[in-house]
């Protein structure tokens, strides 16, 4: 099973940080920031910052658990990370550099629930985690 961590970016201005996915043959989609556990990282945390510093330049503190998500192949562990800084012109991550992947652009999203039911974010089963985290007060940003 691949394990996986992924950010649930909040920012001082009370937006959510999420990248857009434009590849070709395949309809516009959204993703949070993050990616694949590597045999170097010594925590699921320590991955996440590395996987932050890599998309966007980002550098985080804090970092919470929010939920897990698995199925038969992945199990992807997403944390509520508060941000104030980053840079998309000065990602480094391997992805952005080969060939066919397709554009990434990174959108700040409102936090209401209609902004968040306004994009087709993937993997469709951390929406209605992202509703109630919203409802719960837990996606204001605490920096």
């Amino acid at each position: 099973m691949t394990e996986r961590v992924r950010a649930i970016l909040t920012t001082p201005s009370h937006t959510l940080l999420l990248i857009k996915r434009i590849r070709p043959g395949v309809p516009v989609y959204w993703v949070t920031p993050g990616g694949k556990v590597e045999t170097s990282d010594v925590t699921h945390e320590d991955a996440l910052r590395r996987e932050i510093k890599e998309e966007i330049a980002g550098e985080v503190e804090h970092l919470r658990l929010l939920h897990v998500l698995e199925d038969d192949e992945d199990r992807q562990h997403f944390y509520l990370v508060p941000i104030s800084t980053w840079s998309f012109e000065d990602r480094t991550g391997p992805e952005f550099s080969q060939e066919g992947r397709g554009e990434y652009l990174l959108e700040e999203v409102p936090l209401t629930h209609e902004a968040l039911d306004a994009v087709d974010l993937k993997p469709e089963e951390i929406l209605p985690i992202l509703h109630q985290a919203l409802d719960k007060g837990l996606l204001t940003p605490a920096l």
